[in-house]
């Protein structure tokens, strides 16, 4: 595995567990914040954040190329999306528990790889959907206490779509993660928070007292803005795919701190469940890899001057490097030799 691919898949897992934070800390925000305004100080709270590290940051880290005319389908549809997918989430987390949650939020990860390979035409190994689908079900077993788990809810619904709004959502955000990172997380929460901020008032929800507000927004910053932040730098070397697999660990994270803060306990279930996603994680890091190959060719060329028949015997160099879950095949061609018989 290159350097860059390693520093991107740490960038992955950096994402997740920023995230992982978001689920057990809004349960309890909950009490005190109605939804979608607790929607709207989440992203406010990672525009405002990430913006102040832009500001006052070092200059040399930040990135050069910014968003372009060509870019404002995928900009607006991101930003409309991260709109709509946290108010969901929200109200599905008000009706249903956090563990539940933490494992319909998982649909995410099946719906990033599906609309990558359908709509987007990104390459998805056959090592990937086992990886995804061992992920996957390593977050049921995580979050299943029992066949009443399985009773669909309204809260439930809620939560299903804001994994799918999230899935079209981070496959937008792929089209434009090579530009700057910074502008893309300000602009999602600056405007998926205004968007949402004018929502709640529309539906008549009330600004909570001042102290949890700022609580909400520290929460967003971490949650959504370091998290945004790291997942856009991941997927620029890995993909929607590869990126969204990674990012599955942050139930694990979330399990245990929802036993640290809402005492819901670690079962042997947890365990299984952990080394299920220890599996499927080593199998997307083998796919990350760069397969190398090389093979000599002899190519012989006959042809006539003058009546007279000449051969050349060519001894060739073919090497390729593959890039799974990538379009990208290189092939780099030497000749070693040539001789004129």
């Amino acid at each position: 595995m290159s350097k860059a691919k390693i520093t991107a898949t740490l960038y992955a897992i950096l994402a997740a567990i920023f995230y992982a934070v978001n689920i057990p800390m809004a349960k309890i925000l909950l009490n005190h914040i109605a939804p979608t305004m607790m929607a709207s100080f989440l992203y406010f709270g990672a525009g405002i954040g990430i913006g102040i590290i832009y500001l006052f940051g070092n200059n040399k880290l930040k990135d050069s190329v910014t968003l372009s005319k060509r870019d404002l389908p995928y900009t607006l549809g991101m930003i409309g999306l991260d709109t709509l997918a946290p108010i969901c989430l929200m109200f599905g987390l008000s009706s249903t528990t956090a563990a539940n949650a933490s494992l319909l939020n998982n649909f995410e990860i099946a719906a990033t790889s599906i609309i990558a390979l359908v709509i987007f035409k990104e390459m998805i190994s056959k090592r990937l959907w086992a990886a995804i689908l061992l992920i996957t079900v390593s977050s049921m077993l995580l979050s299943f206490e029992d066949m009443a788990s399985l009773q669909f809810s309204w809260g439930s619904a809620f939560v299903l779509l804001a994994a799918l709004c999230w899935g079209f959502e981070n496959n937008y955000t792929r089209k434009i993660s090579s530009k700057s990172t910074y502008e893309i997380v300000m602009l999602k929460g600056l405007f998926s928070g205004l968007g949402s901020f004018i929502i709640a008032i529309l539906v008549g929800e009330k600004l909570p007292a001042v102290k949890f507000l700022l609580i909400a927004l520290m929460l967003g910053f971490v949650a959504y803005g370091l998290s945004i932040f790291f997942y856009i730098k991941a997927q620029r070397e890995l993909g929607a795919a590869k990126t969204s697999a990674y990012y599955a660990i942050a139930p694990f994270v979330g399990a245990f701190l929802s036993f640290v803060f809402l005492k819901e306990p670690l079962t042997a279930r947890y365990a299984v469940s952990l080394f299920l996603m220890m599996i499927g994680s080593f199998v997307v890091a083998f796919d990350t890899m760069i397969l190398n190959h090389s093979h000599m060719h002899t190519h012989t060329i006959v042809h006539t001057h003058g009546g007279t028949t000449h051969s050349h015997v060519i001894e060739h160099a073919h090497a390729h490097n593959h890039i799974t879950n990538s379009a990208r095949h290189r092939h780099t061609h030497s000749t070693k030799s040539i001789a004129h018989l």
